[in-house]
């Protein structure tokens, strides 16, 4: 029997009593919680676990991210932060110099923003074919909805000037009106980016494991893959079969595709820290990459409102999937128009299936929601799943496509918590690194990158921000039982923080070191 005491600072449990003096593990479980004189009484010889001032809360859970994806832009050369293009087009080129040319494969690249481009638009074909005239390039915003693909890559997928749009994408276009720019949009992006073969198994593995390591680093210890295709799959379960799984991993399948992949023995409880929480759906695309579909134009827009990815019916065909087979559906709308498609159509299949499961269909990012479609996921036990951090990221550029009003509406928390409605908090990794701290800060404090407010009748308190990336996460994943708080039974999975963000000044949230991540009971990291 392995027992652990741990003491020594402030223990954050998230319910009642909100601190305690100690906690006592057993066996990867939370035993009893309480006086440090009790508990050692209780276990004389458990291990103790001095936190020495330190914090120690319930770990992290990621509501929604990409794990995978997150591993492979591990692989590839790192754009974000780029300040123009030929800085952009440098980075490709160094990171193909220190990796050497691969001939089966395209150089890639990921996360470049547009809007923090000194050009202020994306890349084309020609910014890149200066550089690479013969190697296939494909590079990818930061947002994974959109990237630019150079002439030998187009070439390849078969992309020309009678090349029509695929449905729910875009081919971008130059100024006769058919020769392809390079730029590519959701569908027309994502059938490119499939056409180079992955990277061989172990090297997929060793990144994998790189990437547990940024989520533990971070606090976390269930990690979300919002999208899992074959290849995806494989990968998650050849990393689980082997033991290369350090943390929990929740995956849900693509639910078009669904079929082209038995997730057996995978379904339901874990097993061996993988499980397939059910399906996941694409409704629109990306508010800052102006794809997210709209009921109102854009601003300075007269009539282009975004667009949608799938037609009712479609949609309602593909939600009853889920719902006659029982499983939750985490569905992505970023505009007010694919948040309507997706309450209208889900509550329609849940009435003509007479189902009343209690599956807890999620909407992701749900960044411009509606107060009225707040009430009407309520009635229709849909909950959302808010990227709060865009208020930070983006809050400019949110600014600049849908007016203040609109804006200052993204991520509406406030209006949430006060209609009663269970509320996460993700970042969407790889969009952005899991720094939940740093989604906290958000949270509370909604300021844009040049400390702009963007709504600030819609900040909710510490407390109830942490509440979401813990209790709220876990009952999303039908797990609020097993973790979320410091509770006795549930699995003594905890961070320890420098400090104790209830009691530090909102805007010093972000300033708060992950110092160690502990997974039942085994330390998997220290600062």
């Amino acid at each position: 029997m392995s027992q652990t005491l741990y003491f020594g600072g402030d223990i954050v449990t998230l319910v009642q009593p909100f601190y305690a003096e100690a906690v006592l593990c057993e066996d990867g479980r939370i035993a009893a919680v309480g006086t440090l004189e009790k508990l050692r009484a209780l276990a004389p010889k458990a291990r103790e676990y001095d936190l020495k001032g330190a914090t120690l809360l319930p770990a992290f859970l990621d509501p929604h991210s990409h794990l995978t994806a997150l591993a492979s832009t591990l692989q590839l050369a790192a754009l974000g932060g780029s300040k123009d293009i030929p800085e952009l087009v440098g980075r490709l080129e160094a990171f193909e110099k220190e990796n050497g040319p691969d001939t089966q494969r395209f150089l890639m690249g990921f996360g470049y923003d547009h809007n923090a481009l000194k050009e202020r638009r994306h890349p084309t074909r020609r910014d890149l074919d200066g550089a690479f005239p013969d190697t296939p390039v494909l590079i990818t915003h930061m947002s994974g909805h959109m990237g630019v693909a150079n002439s030998a890559a187009l070439a390849l997928a078969g992309i020309g000037p009678d090349t029509p749009d695929p449905e729910g994408g875009v081919i971008g276009r130059e100024a006769d009106g058919r020769t392809p720019s390079g730029y590519l949009e959701e569908n027309a992006f994502f059938a490119v980016s499939r056409i180079s073969p992955p990277p061989d198994e172990n090297a997929r593995l060793r990144a994998l494991s790189r990437a547990q390591d940024v989520y533990l680093q971070n606090g976390i210890t269930t990690v979300q893959d919002g999208l899992l295709k074959q290849e995806e799959f494989e990968l998650l379960k050849s990393a689980a079969e082997n033991g290369r799984l350090k943390v929990d991993v929740v995956g849900y399948m693509d639910v078009k595709n669904a079929a082209e992949v038995p997730s057996a023995p995978y379904d339901g409880g874990y097993r061996n820290h993988f499980r397939v929480g059910g399906y996941k759906l694409f409704l629109d695309g990306s508010p800052q990459g102006r794809t997210a579909w709209m009921s109102e134009p854009y601003e300075g827009e007269k009539d282009y409102c975004g667009y949608p990815i799938y037609g009712n019916e479609e949609v309602r065909r593909l939600i009853a999937r889920a719902v006659k087979e029982d499983r939750q559906l985490l569905t992505h709308c970023n505009g007010d128009a694919a948040a309507q498609q997706l309450i209208d159509c889900y509550g329609e299949v849940k009435q003509d299936l007479g189902s009343e499961a209690d599956l807890r269909p999620v909407m992701i990012h749900a960044q411009l929601v509606r107060d009225d479609q707040l009430d009407k996921m309520k009635e229709i036990g849909m909950m959302p799943s808010f990227f709060v951090a865009h208020v930070r990221y983006w809050g400019q550029t949110h600014l600049k496509n849908f007016g203040p009003a609109r804006a200052a509406r993204i991520s509406p928390l406030k209006t949430a918590l006060d209609k009663g409605l269970h509320f996460t908090l993700h970042q969407d990794t790889p969009v952005i690194p899991p720094n939940m701290l740093e989604t906290v800060q958000c949270a509370v404090r909604r300021v844009t990158a040049d400390g702009t407010p963007l709504g600030p009748e819609q900040e909710i308190s510490v407390t109830d921000a942490l509440r979401a990336v813990t209790i709220e996460a876990a009952y999303q994943y039908h797990e609020e039982a097993e973790k979320g708080t410091i509770e006795p039974g549930k699995r003594a999975d905890f961070v320890v923080l420098s400090a104790n963000p209830v009691n530090v000044p909102k805007k010093a949230i972000e300033d708060i070191r992950v110092l160690a991540t502990i997974k039942e009971d085994r330390e998997l990291y220290r600062r």
